[in-house]
């Protein structure tokens, strides 16, 4: 396990160094698309530009890092932490040489663009390296009439999105719907998908940026060039079965709602003034919030979990709890 010299947010029992709850700094996309709400509202620190539209919060992919900044291994990657630590960070999932999810915060100030993402089997036919890409958004905010685009409308086939592509009419193979705050949308790889204008989210997906686009609206680049579409890629890696895909529907469970769960990931959401017991499971947490500052407890210490903040509790942490405001709202990610 890795040690760190001075480790005040850490706690040896039984002869065993315990690590706690890890903060990482955000890292910051900017892309045409974006705007400024990731400063605004979740509280990142911008540059004056006004095109910010991902914020990395946990990213274990290759040259994207995230970095401690926590008083104890400050400054290691989570790749550095895994190598190091990695039954203490990964439990009953331990053996993995890459940090499973990638956590973001996306900002939606024009319309991504139509784009599908290939399964595992299908990213290893282009990049041996890569993972496919599952997905699901949790929606902060969204302007009135604010859509997604998730899935194809039904009988949509390979031939008809070629020809709807090429009369630039491919939105009316598209199924999409208004969302507002606190939908979720659970997006499997092989749907065909955009987020529309005007929506914050927060995403969690597969460690993966394999992204083929099909569509991009007709729009061109800063270089006034039209960007790069990979139409063939991505009708490849479409799953023409999957149909129409809608708002999930939360299930009950005790203290608040499973908004999705598939082999990937599962996202609980707990709202409302009360304490949440995080279960000593033998499995990483990745907690965010969405509202209101919570707190959460980890053995002696208190973490600040402010709007837009994202905490890791490794495996091996002590008895945990969130401690929940009136308004608060915290997403709790882990394994199956």
């Amino acid at each position: 396990m890795l040690i760190p010299q001075s480790a005040p947010q850490t706690q040896r029992l039984d002869g065993i160094l315990r690590m706690n709850a890890i903060r990482f700094d955000p890292l910051l996309k900017r892309i045409r698309w974006g705007g400024t709400r990731l400063g605004t509202t979740l509280g990142k620190r911008l540059g004056p530009e006004t095109d910010y539209a991902e914020s990395w919060e946990i990213a274990d992919h290759y040259e994207d890092q995230s970095i401690v900044n926590t008083s104890y291994f400050a400054g290691s990657t989570l790749q550095e932490l895994l190598r190091d630590s990695n039954e203490a960070i990964l439990g009953r999932h331990a053996g993995r040489d890459q940090f499973p999810l990638l956590i973001k915060f996306l900002d939606a100030s024009d319309r991504l663009s139509v784009q599908v993402h290939p399964n595992d089997a299908q990213a290893k036919t282009y990049d041996p390296t890569e993972n496919g890409k599952t997905e699901a958004w949790v929606i902060i905010d969204a302007e009135p009439g604010s859509r997604v685009y998730a899935g194809l409308k039904e009988g949509v086939t390979a031939e008809s999105i070629r020809a709807a592509i090429d009369t630039g009419k491919l939105e009316d193979c598209l199924h999409s719907f208004e969302v507002s705050a606190g939908d979720c949308v659970f997006i499997p790889a092989g749907t065909v998908h955009a987020i529309g204008e005007g929506i914050l989210l927060a995403e969690v997906q597969q460690s993966s940026d394999m992204t083929f686009r099909l569509y991009d609206w007709d729009r061109v680049g800063a270089d006034g060039q039209p960007r790069e579409l990979h139409i063939e890629k991505a009708i490849a890696c479409t799953d023409f079965e999957l149909g129409p895909v809608n708002c999930q529907v939360p299930q009950s469970i005790e203290h608040g709602q499973e908004l999705a769960s598939c082999e990937y990931f599962n996202i609980r959401r707990y709202a409302g003034a009360g304490q949440v017991p995080i279960p000593d499971d033998d499995r990483f947490h990745v907690l965010l919030s969405l509202a209101e500052a919570a707190t959460v407890t980890v053995g002696p210490e208190v973490e600040q979990l402010a709007f837009g903040q994202t905490l890791l509790l490794p495996a091996e942490h002590e008895a945990a709890t969130i401690n929940l405001a009136a308004n608060s709202t915290v997403l709790d990610v882990f394994l199956p």
